[in-house]
């Protein structure tokens, strides 16, 4: 399958304010306050909050993920949340605290998938089947979701378990999804690990 390049598949990438290089200046932006637990999101919830809820929140709610999984253009679903700027994207991937609480974020989404971090794999759990039910169908939103898990983990720091992700998600598309997910959003998938665009 041709992976497509996301600048052929109407993707527009728009920078948000970039902050200094300057620590202070760094812990103090949106983002990283509300990753760090020391700010809430836009709708006044902290992350630790979104950590806790049940599997039918994560799914009814849509105003999450793109604070979870932060990516550098605005989302037109959430025009609230933070849009990734380098500076930012360069203080996760050099802060350990900050990286346990992204992977911590990605336990939570994996879980709610019907999947988790095994070795430096990511695998099907036991609950895949009935967890599946909920997102592996045609036209499904959280296909869109899992293309912003896999850009933002790239972007981030945490390139090997985007790759990690991709290789479950490959493998579920030629077997229980191929009636499901459609050839365009497996090569977003693609791209998203192996074509990002750069950050502004």
């Amino acid at each position: 399958m041709r992976v497509q390049p996301f600048s052929n598949i109407g993707h527009t990438f728009v920078g948000h304010v970039v902050h200094s290089g300057m620590a202070d200046d760094i812990s103090k932006t949106p983002l990283i306050a509300f990753y760090r637990g020391l700010a809430p999101d836009a709708a006044g919830r902290k992350i630790d909050e979104i950590w806790d809820w049940d599997l039918r929140r994560l799914e009814m709610a849509h105003d999450y993920i793109q604070w979870l999984f932060p990516l550098p253009e605005r989302s037109r679903f959430n025009p609230d949340a933070p849009c990734l700027t380098a500076a930012d994207a360069r203080t996760f991937a050099i802060d350990e605290d900050l990286q346990t609480r992204l992977a911590r974020s990605l336990d939570v989404m994996l879980h709610f998938y019907g999947l988790s971090r095994q070795g430096g794999a990511i695998l099907r759990t036991r609950d895949f089947a009935a967890r599946a039910a909920n997102w592996l169908t045609p036209l499904n939103h959280n296909h869109l979701r899992l293309t912003r898990m896999l850009l933002a983990l790239g972007y981030l720091g945490r390139k090997s378990d985007a790759a990690a992700l991709l290789a479950c998600l490959t493998e579920i598309t030629a077997t229980d999804g191929r009636e499901a997910v459609s050839e365009r959003t497996a090569g977003f998938w693609q791209a998203a690990v192996h074509q990002p665009p750069p950050l502004p």
